[in-house]
């Protein structure tokens, strides 16, 4: 039988504990993934202890709690607290999602968060989305257009046709949906994900735009696109919602429909 193993260096090892000294009603336990390229030191788990009554109620309060109050070495992306950037995205729970809306008490147990995973780790909490981007990048996501409307105005669209972007423009390209699929596990480097494939979806069905056959022959392609084997974990992990194994989907329907 075949015995897979993780490398010795991506072993993750016990880490410090930081105790509260004092008794209090309301104690919760963190367990957060740290991980410092500058070191030769395996990545790790450190253990804190924090009052609740001391910090806000969401994952991303206590985590700039323990980053001011305990450790400030402590590094993760943050930015609107919103649930609107898609900065703190990471893994809460065992489920991808923004630190920012995910609140404490839906976590029963000690609250163990990790980076959004199947990324290269630069520290701690922050993943290495410079690929995703690039992927991003790729789809041209911005509106393309030669013709001059009659009255040389704005591009109007009419209520329905407006009504097609929903679900797709609320993307905040937090990457939660990516990095949940195992598809993109596997073929990361050329399958571009649902989170970009979300996006290139926007576009497609945006009316204004007059690039659609553009699109979607850059998109068919067997890994592109064609990788999406509609595991679900993306619309299931979404923190905003939304349904990119429907978005996909749809392509792979618009591409057939004109062939």
């Amino acid at each position: 039988m075949v015995q897979l193993t993780l490398p010795k260096n991506s072993k993750i090892s016990k880490g410090n504990m930081f105790s509260l000294e004092t008794n209090v009603s309301r104690k919760k336990t963190f367990k957060i993934y740290r991980y410092d390229p500058e070191t030769k030191d395996n990545p790790r788990l450190d253990t804190f202890e924090i009052d609740l009554d001391e910090c806000g109620p969401m994952v991303l309060d206590a985590l700039i709690y323990i980053k001011n109050k305990v450790d400030p070495s402590l590094t993760f992306r943050r930015s609107c607290r919103e649930g609107v950037c898609g900065s703190c995205s990471m893994n809460i729970d065992g489920t991808n999602t923004l630190a920012c809306t995910k609140n404490i008490n839906d976590v029963s147990r000690d609250v163990k968060i990790y980076p959004l995973p199947h990324m290269e780790v630069i520290k701690d909490l922050v993943p290495d989305l410079s690929q995703a981007y690039k992927q991003y990048a790729s789809i041209e996501p911005w509106l393309k257009s030669e013709s001059v409307t009659e009255d040389g105005l704005e591009r109007r669209q009419s209520p329905e046709e407006r009504k097609k972007l929903d679900g797709a423009y609320e993307c905040i390209l937090c990457f939660c949906c990516s990095t949940s699929c195992p598809s993109y596990w596997w073929n990361g480097d050329e399958y571009l994900g649902p989170a970009v494939l979300l996006q290139a979806y926007r576009w497609i069905a945006d009316t204004r735009d007059e690039a659609t056959d553009e699109r979607l022959n850059e998109l068919e392609d067997s890994f592109k696109l064609y990788r999406c084997h509609t595991i679900m974990n993306c619309t299931k992990t979404c923190p905003k919602g939304l349904n990119p194994a429907k978005a996909i989907s749809k392509i792979k329907k618009a591409i057939s429909e004109r062939t």
